[in-house]
């Protein structure tokens, strides 16, 4: 991770996430905000969701990738810069890669999260030693686990991700 001095227009994209995330401590979300911008304008943003919406998915990060695809009529980011009010949890960084964003800016870190009550520690953990994951991963041994791998390499009009 490097830490670069922002552009004036960066700076401008960044503030608007910041904002976001302040108020959304007003009407009951988590202190983090999202912009998506795409060629140097905003397409979509989003805010922290997770306790209104009863949905630990809903992190800032994600609600911005989800209106943005909507908005685009993609599920394909490439082109467009990922600008959150705080470093990206690994869930939110994996949805980022997912949705090929070319970009990802951040205002404040894991460590400032930490100090605010959102320590997301084991998470960070559990990515650079899988022996550190809080929750039990195991594979079944079923004869039908490439069914569903099957039917896809089979299906002549699939839309490749």
């Amino acid at each position: 991770m490097s830490v670069d001095v922002a552009t004036e227009q960066e700076q401008t994209w960044m503030a608007r996430a910041i904002e976001l995330a302040t108020a959304n401590v007003d009407t009951g979300g988590g202190p983090f905000g999202a912009v998506i911008v795409r060629d140097g304008q905003v397409v979509a943003t989003g805010a922290n969701r997770v306790t209104p919406d009863l949905d630990p998915t809903a992190h800032a990060e994600v609600v911005a990738i989800r209106n943005a695809c909507r908005e685009l009529g993609t599920f394909s980011l490439a082109g467009c810069v990922l600008v959150t009010s705080c470093e990206p949890c690994p869930m939110c960084l994996a949805s980022a890669m997912w949705a090929r964003v070319d970009r990802v800016l951040f205002a404040a870190d894991r460590d400032d999260a930490a100090a605010a009550g959102f320590d997301d520690r084991a998470f960070y953990d559990a990515m650079v030693d899988p022996a550190k994951n809080p929750t039990a991963v195991v594979r079944i041994e079923i004869h039908n686990r490439n069914e569903a791998f099957d039917a896809w390499r089979n299906k002549a009009d699939r839309v490749d991700y």
